[in-house]
């Protein structure tokens, strides 16, 4: 796994704008969808029309966009369908869906243009708790190498698994998470204890 500001991007405009705008313009953007009302209607096609825009103006490959918002359907559709255990929430769900698709398109966008160490400058003028800063540095710092141990333990439990069965391989997955989540918890307090060592409060 690869970190984004790893991959070549296009230099635009909209690159080339203060992280500042694009993280309030899109704050705002998301605000906005966020209010609309909760049915589907011409209103929409107001932020949908200006994030396809930013999308033309950003040169953002179809694919990488594609992708992600894929991986993101998992999410939207979990929550949106909370709306169909609600008779008087039902006619909300194609507009929850809607919503939440433009916002995730929104933030693909922003991260797009901008990389994650320049947000975390503007997050830190706009005046954010420290806390919450190192936090987020730290957990982006450290996603790929999650994702890489991950894929080791993929590989040393299919070198031991012989059956093709596909309960098998959800009680696999489900070992293998089980024992992310613990790595996780250890490398994270030997970080922390790192940090003490070094002065670090």
């Amino acid at each position: 796994m690869r970190l984004p500001e790893t991959e070549s991007r296009p230099s635009t405009a909209l690159h080339r704008a203060s992280p500042r705008v694009k993280l309030v313009a899109a704050l705002m953007l998301v605000a906005f969808t966020a209010l609309l009302p909760r049915r589907l209607g011409p209103v929409y096609f107001a932020p949908a029309a200006v994030l396809g825009g930013l999308w033309l103006a950003s040169r953002m490959p179809l694919i990488y966009g594609l992708r992600r918002l894929l991986l993101a359907q998992t999410f939207i559709l979990g929550i949106a369908l909370l709306c169909l255990f609600s008779p008087s929430a039902r006619p909300g769900f194609p507009a929850t869906v809607c919503k939440s698709n433009l916002c995730v398109l929104a933030l693909l966008v922003l991260g797009w243009t901008t990389p994650f160490p320049e947000l975390l400058q503007a997050l830190r003028r706009m005046r954010l708790p420290a806390v919450m800063l190192t936090s987020l540095a730290l957990m982006y710092r450290y996603l790929p190498v999650l994702a890489e141990e991950a894929r080791r333990m993929e590989r040393a439990r299919a070198c031991r698994t012989f059956s093709r069965k596909r309960r098998m391989a959800w009680q696999n997955l489900g070992v293998i998470l089980g024992r992310l989540f613990v790595r996780t918890a250890e490398r994270a307090e030997r970080i922390y204890l790192a940090m003490c060592a070094r002065g670090w409060r």
